[in-house]
């Protein structure tokens, strides 16, 4: 055989080994992705179930505040049907809207001292507010992750076999609603 053969089986093996690697490594991008999504809908799991039970503790204080109350289950159904239905901006708006009916609750509470001081209630509003960290937690996790496989996707050269491949860009978890953004007010 000749160098000029052997020469182009090398390069030829280079090539393939680089498109395994390059492949190898952006599945593992697009599963840690997935994975972090997952971990952000166990969460949010962990919420709606958290969201009954503190709902049925604060209508035995606040019968005549049903409609807050009514608000916030909408609100919880209305996430859950968004989660199952695979679209990344309705959920987040659906999550979104959940999190500000569920501010309603806490506010509510503040009318109602006997509510305040229940031990139910107290436990249920420190379980919802860990979760709800672990939600911001986990939505942080999943934009690492997505900024890391976008990031694979744009950058030379794997940007040259991506789309050949494939693979396309992710949406980041994005609060959409401005009033979101804003700093909640603490009064006394």
């Amino acid at each position: 055989m000749s160098i000029a053969i052997l020469v182009v089986l090398g390069v030829i093996l280079l090539a393939i080994f680089w498109i395994i690697a390059l492949y190898n490594g952006l599945i593992r991008l697009k599963n840690r992705v997935a994975e972090a999504k997952s971990d952000i809908d166990v969460q949010q799991k962990r919420r709606y179930d958290l969201i009954p039970n503190l709902v049925e503790t604060v209508k035995g204080y606040a019968a005549h505040e049903r409609e807050t109350l009514e608000k916030v289950i909408q609100a919880r159904n209305a996430a859950m049907s968004a989660q199952s239905g695979g679209d990344l901006k309705q959920q987040v708006a659906a999550e979104n809207a959940l999190s500000s009916t569920l501010k309603s609750i806490f506010a509510l509470a503040e009318n109602y001292p006997n509510l305040k001081a229940n031990e139910n209630f107290l436990e249920l509003q420190r379980e919802l507010a860990d979760t709800e960290n672990k939600i911001m937690s986990a939505r942080r996790f999943y934009n690492g992750n997505v900024r890391d496989f976008n990031t694979k996707l744009e950058v030379f050269p794997t940007n040259l076999m991506a789309n050949t491949l494939g693979f396309k860009a992710q949406d980041f978890f994005e609060v959409a609603d401005e009033k979101a953004r804003e700093a909640v007010a603490v009064k006394f």
